[in-house]
């Protein structure tokens, strides 16, 4: 009884023990942790992806694969791995094995993308700041010469204006720039390494060296928050510009583009027997003065031109251990007027190995370009205005057979007795007979070392050294033949040339700590800055038998020095509460030591409220709240105001000396001087939603921010005889910005059948204003063409900067402008300068981008538009020309605009400040549309053949009557060179 007694209690304790064995069991296999290790490839090309971010569902602490696309992390079984990077679909795995081997496919969705910023990375749904990323495959495609305008009108509240000159610079704006009268552009920053805004002398501009095929990804970051750990050079926002890495598979990409670019437009003038009317009837006397030719100066000077890009590339291992990228390229455009051309060869490599078992990450960036430009020498406006009745060509002329207007005196020299006073010269021969070339050479590049302490995992160590080394000469040689080489009595030609060097040294070392506990995570960046600029110029100048002011003027500037302290703390909590701190000081050589440290914060915080707010919403899938606030500072007033807290002398000209008996001295001239000198700083405040619908397969944010820049930097006038110049750089006063931003995009249609078609839209809504000016006075800003010394906008407070300051025009009964009549706004019955008024100015309100995609198998098709709404131009073309006494120009016969015979207007000074010139230039434009069929699998599985053509600046809807509606100068056009319209054929080649 005792035994069946202890045995029935055994097996009822073996009935509970079981269960609670095998429950014990599973909780163990569950908690137990593995070294899971596997691939990560490209789904499409099998080829091993670098750099993807692996990490533990609900935790941040993780890795990276290495250039084999090899990884290896501790986990648990059933912990679910999250595998991202950028331009891919994330993938989320559960952990089974030790082994697990992934494929990553493209994706258009965006929240799940890494996104690079200062000094670190995050991912679109997790930024607490205003960040946009574009990534290779949704840039603009087509004729791309320089890197900017892989962007245009990608982002909300990003402006590009690009030129018409070959591989011209453009003006870059980010949410309407932040100052007065220092520089508006925003900070460029390429794999670490922040480039200097002003380009070298003889180079088109700061990007025209950059190759954009090298170019990976852009991060664009708009707000305070996401801006200040950059600090004194963040005010008017930054661009992050990653290059492309190498991998380890060997694989082969060659690119060429071959068009023609052509000019799609003129401005309307008179032919030569309209104009031949045209002085019959209006100023008769004149009609001695024409010839019998009908020459069309814009045909003279412009031409259709060729433009080639030809790219090559290559990835694999070098040494069988280094994952290794190099690349060459040539860029060769040639400009619509004639003796415009630029050039552009560049060579690149990457280096990216992992040692210490990937603890150590090392990489390795170097770019050389060699830059050839030969310049025209801006002959359009001359080209509007050359008589039309007269030849080009004149086979009796000395000046090379070219027509010039002079007069023989038979006295066997040609001087400038014979040559007709303040007649213009030749407009093709002032282009053919001029030869200003310039080259530039520059290497940039950097090494960044990343060390992950083993003894504490959460911590690493980085070093950025990085350098940017420019070097230019040029020449500019004048033929002999040319009128303006006239020298004491006999053509002698002239030439001149230059150099120019400028250095960019960057030292950045910085501590990053990642940790978390349960639902609690921190990344933290701590660091420091040290970035130096140098700069020397040297210019010469002669005729052929050298005249006394060619003394080589030689410059060295001082160094300007930047040195930063900064760091910033990102906190997380339940992945769905996020804070974001940062600080930088700065320190500057520009200013005194008084004045020479700013000190620059942020502040933002984001809450993912979908879940909270709307969690049983289907069709909105994500949903995040962010708020920013930070101060940004300004400091940069351009290269040659380095040193004006110190006391300056300059050397006068050698014609400019005291003379004691046979000795000549050289005048030392005295310099402005601002001891007080300082920051200028912006203080942005941010509000902004990022949703994403349909499972994110459409996605987008709408933001508003508010804008106050303090201390404006400006050249401002000062009062005579009080500090050695009439103007100078002052902290005059503070403006405002705030606008709105809207962007969406997505899949349209995506099916089994191969179809696929996205898109991008964005918009735009700015408005600034100026809130205080020194001494509350008036700023008459924007030289106007036409008389002396116009001006036609002005600073007011209380209005938009550059806002156009003109008379109010009177018509008479059939809305016909009467000259020299204008409205008599203050009523004290006189025209006087107090009854100009303000009206409009030339920045857009809206601007507006769209871009579509379109897939169908292997043929693919893309377009993009851009609109700006109610910005106004200052047609100065028509107002300083289109005026019936400029027929007569120094005794020749001027030709004019057409639009003359609209206004009927006869005297410039009495009408170059009406409102009748300021008109509303809002445009819709088609930058590219680009077609393309890829032939798959030509060589091997891996190789393809893509075949393209597309047309740049396909067309331009507007009621603009000038050239072009897209104007620099703030709004003045007073004659652009012509955008080209190119048509263009090319060809991919993978292997």
């Amino acid at each position: 009884m005792s035994i069946f007694s202890k045995k029935k209690s055994f097996f009822n304790t073996k009935k509970i023990l079981l269960p609670l064995l095998f429950f014990f069991s599973i909780a163990i296999s569950y908690s137990q942790e593995i070294v899971v290790s596997g691939s990560v490839k490209e789904s499409n090309t099998n080829s091993p992806i670098p750099g993807v971010n692996i990490i533990i569902k609900g935790k941040t602490i993780g890795i990276t694969s290495d250039f084999d696309g090899l990884y290896s992390i501790k986990a648990s079984l059933n912990d679910i791995l999250v595998f991202s990077y950028l331009g891919y679909a994330p993938k989320e795995i559960k952990v089974t094995s030790a082994t697990i081997n992934v494929f990553l496919e493209e994706d258009t969705q965006s929240l799940d993308e890494i996104v690079i910023i200062g000094y670190g990375t995050t991912t679109v749904k997790d930024a607490t700041g205003a960040v946009t990323a574009i990534t290779e495959k949704n840039f603009n495609k087509g004729n791309i010469t320089t890197a900017e305008n892989l962007l245009n009108g990608k982002v909300a509240g990003l402006t590009i204006n690009t030129g018409g000159e070959p591989g011209a610079g453009s003006t870059i704006r980010i949410r309407g720039g932040a100052s007065l009268g220092a520089s508006n552009d925003p900070l460029i920053v390429i794999n670490g390494l922040p480039v200097d805004n002003n380009a070298i002398g003889g180079s088109r501009s700061i990007l025209s060296s950059i190759n954009p095929n090298e170019i990976a990804s852009f991060s664009i970051l708009k707000d305070a928050s996401a801006t200040a750990i950059y600090g004194s050079r963040a005010s008017n926002g930054v661009i992050i510009i990653t290059t492309k890495k190498g991998s380890r598979n060997l694989n082969v990409n060659l690119d060429m583009n071959f068009g023609i670019n052509t000019l799609p437009n003129k401005v309307d003038v008179f032919s030569g027997d309209e104009l031949r009317n045209l002085v019959s009837s209006v100023n008769p006397s004149l009609t001695p003065l024409l010839g019998n030719a009908n020459t069309d100066w814009q045909d003279e000077i412009y031409n259709n031109s060729a433009t080639s890009i030809i790219n090559a590339s290559a990835n694999g291992m070098l040494l069988n251990k280094i994952p290794a990228r190099i690349s060459i390229g040539r860029t060769f455009q040639e400009g619509l007027q004639l003796t415009s051309r630029f050039e552009r060869n560049n060579a690149s490599f990457n280096l990216n190995p992992n040692f210490l078992n990937n603890s150590l990450k090392i990489s390795v960036n170097g770019n050389a370009s060699f830059e050839r430009n030969r310049f025209a020498s801006g002959q359009a406006a001359n080209a509007l205005t050359f008589d039309p009745t007269q030849p080009v060509y004149d086979e009796n002329s000395p000046f090379g057979g070219y027509f010039q207007y002079y007069t023989d005196n038979n006295d066997g020299v040609i001087n400038e007795d014979d040559l007709t006073a303040l007649a213009p010269f030749n407009p093709l021969a002032e282009l053919l007979q001029r030869r200003s070339i310039s080259n530039i050479q520059r290497f940039y590049g950097n090494v960044k070392i990343d060390y992950n302490f083993n003894f504490l995992p959460e911590l690493s160590a980085v070093l950025n050294v990085g350098m940017d080394k420019q070097n230019a000469d040029g020449t500019v040689r004048v033929s002999d033949k040319n009128p303006l080489a006239q020298n004491d009595g006999s053509l002698v030609g002239s030439y001149s040339e230059y150099t120019n060097s400028q250095n960019n040294t960057l030292l950045d070392g910085y501590l990053s700590y990642n940790k978390e506990w349960n639902n609690f995570n921190v990344d933290g960046t701590a660091g420091y800055s040290y970035q130096k600029f140098t700069n020397k110029r040297y210019v010469s100048g002669e005729l052929l038998d050298d005249g006394p002011d060619s003394e080589p003027v030689n410059n060295v500037d001082p160094n300007l020095v930047l040195i930063g302290f900064f760091g910033r703390a990102n906190f997380s909590f339940y992945d769905k509460y996020l804070l974001t701190l940062s600080y930088r000081r700065d320190g500057t050589s520009r200013f005194s030591k008084e004045n020479r440290w700013g000190n620059f914060p942020s502040a933002a915080i984001a809450w993912k409220i979908k879940e909270d707010l709307f969690p049983e919403s289907e069709n909105l899938s994500s949903l995040k709240l962010r708020l920013g606030w930070g101060i940004t500072g300004q400091q940069d007033i351009g290269r040659n105001n380095l040193d004006l807290f110190l006391s300056r002398y300059i050397r006068g000209l050698p014609s400019s000396q005291y003379i004691f008996g046979d000795t000549t001295t050289p005048v030392g001239i005295p310099q402005f001087r601002n001891e007080e000198l300082k920051w200028e700083e912006t203080t942005t405040y941010n509000i902004g939603f990022d949703y994403g619908l349909f499972n994110d397969k459409i996605t987008g944010s709408l933001e508003g921010f508010y804008k106050e820049s303090k201390d404006l930097l400006s050249n401002a006038a000062i009062s005579d005889g009080s500090n050695f110049s009439n103007s100078g750089f002052q902290n005059i006063g503070n403006f405002t910005s705030q606008g709105i931003e809207f962007s969406i995009g997505g899949d349209l249609i995506t099916n089994d059948d191969g179809l696929n078609i996205d898109f991008n839209f964005n918009t735009t809504f700015i408005k600034t204003e100026i809130k205080k000016l020194a001494l509350d006075q008036d700023q008459l800003v924007g030289g106007a063409d036409g008389g002396t010394g116009n001006t036609a906008q002005i600073h007011r407070e209380g209005f938009t900067p550059f806002s156009f300051f003109v008379y109010k025009q009177v018509y008479d009964s059939n809305n016909n402008p009467i000259e020299g009549a204008y409205a008599d706004l203050n009523g004290d019955n006189l025209i006087t300068d107090a009854d100009k008024y303000i009206h409009h100015n030339g920045a857009p309100s809206v601007t507006f981008g769209y871009a579509s995609n379109f897939y169908y198998k292997n043929f693919d098709l893309s377009f993009n538009l851009r609109a700006n709404i109610d910005n106004y131009v200052y047609n100065n073309v028509n107002s300083s020309r289109a005026q019936y006494d400029l027929l007569e120009n120094s005794s020749v016969v001027a030709n004019l605009p057409t639009s003359v015979l609209q206004s009927n207007f006869n005297t410039t000074e009495n009408v170059i400040l009406s409102d009748y010139y300021i008109e509303n230039a809002s445009f819709l434009r088609m930058d590219n549309i680009t077609t393309g069929y890829t032939f798959n699998e030509i060589f091997s599985n891996k190789s393809s053949i893509r075949l393209s053509a597309s047309v740049q600046n396909v067309f331009v809807i507007t009621n603009y009557s000038g050239l072009d509606p897209e104007v620099f100068n703030n709004g003045i056009d007073n004659t652009i060179t012509p955008r080209p319209r190119t048509f263009t054929i090319g060809a991919n080649i993978k292997f």
